[in-house]
């Protein structure tokens, strides 16, 4: 397939330290890649990379088709490369409706209207429910974000994200501190959300990436040790070593999550 976000021989370097380095990375457009790896494998730092908060050491990035190297961050995500954080970053104050007619609100330009009234802003409530429909917040619509269940929060950071209309979305580590059945739920929530779009994610749960993911690029002190798809990294040495520590184990303890980077 065609890609929509690659990169060519992408490093970072801090104080001779290197973070990232000659990572040629291709994501498919339209599919759901994974991007996984022990801790401090460069993560983190590559997708600060891809969606400009840092500038690369060496190396170019393209995002459909054009060079995005130098770009700024917010023309990158007004283009539709939009990621998300580890931080919840949702308005406890505010309604799960707020938060996201919030963020709908961004298609007038630079001003949030906060001040307008509800007769101005009723214009935004059509798309504000298709927004947490998707995300299966309907039924939480007036309640305070601050007082979501965790899951549930993480639901509303998904929807304020795709109130971005992103065309790559970018997650970081969407599972991160949710039980059992809170991942099933998100795990269906980023199948949904990929319908025509690309998704792009960090995660550490390998049997949400076994299960969600098309293509997985494995970094590993920086560099990109394997890619391929989840049935042929698993099995590949290197990958069992970098989880486990020793190469006596076998794929298996890769491909039940049971090693998280």
């Amino acid at each position: 397939m065609k890609a929509i976000l690659e990169t060519q021989g992408l490093s970072r370097s801090f104080n001779g330290f290197h973070a990232v380095l000659d990572v040629n990375l291709s994501v498919a457009e339209g599919s759901i890649h994974a991007l996984i790896g022990p801790n401090g494998a460069g993560k983190t730092t590559c997708f600060n990379l891809l969606t400009r908060f840092i500038e690369p050491t060496a190396g170019r990035i393209r995002y459909q088709g054009e060079d995005i190297t130098r770009r700024k961050a917010d023309a990158v995500a007004r283009d539709g490369l939009v990621r998300s954080f580890q931080i919840s970053a949702v308005f406890g104050q505010l309604s799960v409706f707020e938060n996201v007619r919030l963020a709908v609100q961004r298609e007038r330009g630079f001003s949030m209207d906060w001040w307008r009234s509800e007769r101005v802003l009723a214009r935004f409530d059509d798309r504000t429910h298709e927004l947490l429909a998707e995300v299966g917040l309907s039924e939480w619509t007036t309640v305070p974000a601050a007082e979501l269940p965790y899951g549930r929060k993480r639901a509303l950071e998904l929807a304020t994200t795709l109130a971005l209309k992103p065309r790559v979305l970018l997650l970081d580590e969407p599972m991160a501190g949710m039980g059992a059945e809170d991942i099933v739920q998100a795990a269906q929530l980023i199948r949904r959300a990929a319908q025509g779009r690309t998704v792009l994610m960090v995660e550490h749960n390998l049997s949400v990436v076994a299960d969600l993911c098309d293509r997985i690029t494995v970094l590993a002190r920086g560099e990109v040790l394997a890619e391929g798809d989840y049935a042929a990294v698993s099995k590949d040495p290197r990958v069992v070593e970098a989880y486990l520590g020793q190469g006596t184990h076998t794929h298996a303890a890769v491909s039940t999550g049971a090693a998280h980077g």
